[in-house]
């Protein structure tokens, strides 16, 4: 009797050899016959498939990686709206950090997590007891999912820290893993990282987009090593590490700097030299209701008529007003990533409110909200960074950049900084800005003295509660801004802040500061309840 290997499903629409979204058939691989079975190259990365599927799930879904790492910082907001938002408080203590472990969002970044993880680990196992034979591809496609899983323990170590590190599918039953420390997870993700590399491939091309090739690797390699002294709980201080992963990238002549900041994010980006490793999206293929609605919960009902969408937009989160005062009003990020002033129909006719307080006024966009308990329609300006397609459903076909060669850029730069080398930081720096004050170029420049200065974003409450300032000296505090500036929208905020010991210790718009504890979130009690060998995090 043959034997079945049951893979997962994802149709081509997400098939990582995909010439582009707009190219794709509707394909499953609902099993494969192990034996006798030849993989083709298109049937290896059908396989693989099932194993990344998760990344697009445990990050965008709704109350995924994205609203972790955003709703909670001096960037984002779901302030209660007229027509609701309130949600139990959820958002409200995401914004005050005042969330427990019964909250979806620690849950259900953890639970699709760990999905990813075991669908690498069960891949894995297909492979590695001979039910599948890649052959000549054996090896590298081994070494991709082991870094595949790596990057998953990424997003563990960051949010979590004290997770276990489950390597095997085929567990006996009752199975409960123990839990390692931060500092033991990040050696682990390490040690993958480092022994698997080299086995990856360096193309470039349809068939490796989407996925982790050497450079892809690297790239993560040097986001572990510029975290190394959070995500080790201090026990490491890897910068010089990470410079020489950044150099494999920005010297391997495969990448470049798109020269607008706003092509990175066009409907059709799967072209792009600048992303490194994304996230594949098509709204036709991709059915997830919340696969991918940047546009859905930021902007409000009546822009459905601006962008002739197939849904109504719900209308929710914007831009908390601080962060938008620290941009340059000649960099063009803040025309390009946000959504502001009066908004208009696809024939140019304004748009009128239609709720709370406003109803009949022309609905403007503007740079102030009352408070995370209170807001009008036309309060704080929206998520405008990823394009919006005319027409486009509840769904965007736009892919979501996880590493880009921006991000190479100043990865290198800030462990430049923190090495002492702050003129060829603001040399790096200088180059990624270059793009974005094409009117201005003497603003571009920027020196390494600059780079040693605050920040400019001016801390404190900020809200109908209570008006404070905070300017206290925050150490790199321009390059916090600089990082601010490049990468809104792109679900990294916290981890940036962290790095720069601002998390939990400045206060922002109806936010005070909280304390250490909340650099990491809770273990969801769930899943405590379930293996019992795992040790709540402290402050829970």
């Amino acid at each position: 009797m043959k034997s079945k290997i049951y893979i997962g499903m994802l149709t081509a629409a997400l098939s990582l050899t995909a010439v582009s979204c707009t190219e794709l058939e509707d394909t499953s691989y609902n099993s494969i016959i192990a034996d006798g079975f030849q993989p083709t190259n298109e049937d290896v990365g059908s396989l693989l498939a099932s194993a990344y599927v998760s990344w697009r799930k445990t990050f965008l879904l709704w109350n995924g990686v994205a609203r972790a790492e955003m709703l909670c910082t001096d960037e984002d907001i779901i302030p209660a709206r007229p027509n609701g938002w309130v949600d139990g408080g959820v958002y409200k203590r995401m914004h005050q950090h005042k969330w427990t472990s019964e909250d979806d969002i620690p849950l259900q970044s953890w639970v699709r997590t760990y999905d990813g993880i075991n669908a690498c680990n069960r891949v894995l196992f297909q492979i590695e007891s001979g039910q599948i034979d890649l052959g000549e591809r054996q090896a590298s496609v081994i070494s991709e999912l082991k870094v595949l899983r790596a990057s998953y323990y990424y997003l563990l170590d960051d949010l979590f820290g004290n997770v276990p590190i489950i390597t095997q599918f085929d567990v006996p039953e009752g199975y409960l893993p123990e839990q390692s420390s931060r500092k033991e997870v990040y050696e682990f993700i390490i040690k993958e990282l480092t022994e698997n590399i080299p086995n990856l491939s360096e193309e470039v091309n349809t068939e490796y987009y989407g996925r982790f090739n050497k450079w892809a690797g690297y790239t993560l390699l040097a986001k572990m090593y510029l975290n190394s002294e959070v995500f080790s709980a201090g026990a490491y201080h890897d910068y010089d590490k990470c410079i020489e992963a950044c150099n494999q990238v920005l010297n391997c002549g495969k990448y470049q700097l798109e020269s607008e900041h706003a092509n990175v994010f066009v409907t059709h980006n799967e072209n792009s030299k600048e992303i490194i490793f994304s996230l594949p999206f098509d709204e036709t293929y991709v059915t997830d209701w919340n696969g991918f609605d940047y546009h859905m919960y930021s902007l409000q009902p009546e822009n459905q008529a601006t962008f002739n969408f197939k849904e109504t937009p719900w209308g929710g989160a914007c831009v908390i007003p601080q962060y938008i005062d620290t941009f340059d009003p000649d960099d063009e990020r803040l025309k390009d990533d946000f959504i502001s002033g009066p908004q208009y129909d696809m024939s140019g006719n304004p748009l009128k409110c239609t709720m709370g307080d406003l109803v009949g006024e022309p609905l403007v966009y503007v740079n102030e909200v009352t408070s995370i308990d209170a807001s009008q329609e036309n309060h704080g300006y929206r998520w405008g960074k990823f394009e919006y397609a005319p027409g486009i459903t509840n769904r965007l076909s736009n892919d979501f950049p996880i590493l880009r060669y921006a991000d190479v850029y100043l990865m290198k730069a800030e462990a430049l900084l923190r090495t002492g080398k702050a003129d060829e930081a603001a040399a790096l720096v200088t180059i990624v800005r270059e793009r974005n004050f094409t009117a201005h170029p003497e603003k571009a420049a920027v020196t390494g003295d600059a780079l040693l200065k605050n920040s400019c974003y001016d801390y404190g409450r900020r809200d109908n509660i209570s008006v404070t300032h905070d300017q206290a000296e925050i150490k790199y505090g321009r390059m916090l801004d600089e990082l601010g500036w490049e990468f809104s929208q792109e679900g990294r905020r916290r981890q940036d802040m962290i790095r720069f010991g601002v998390f939990t210790t400045r206060s922002w718009f109806s936010h005070d500061a909280s304390d250490e504890t909340k650099n990491l979130y809770p273990i969801p009690n769930s899943q405590i309840l379930t293996n019992g060998k795992l040790k709540q995090n402290p402050g829970y």
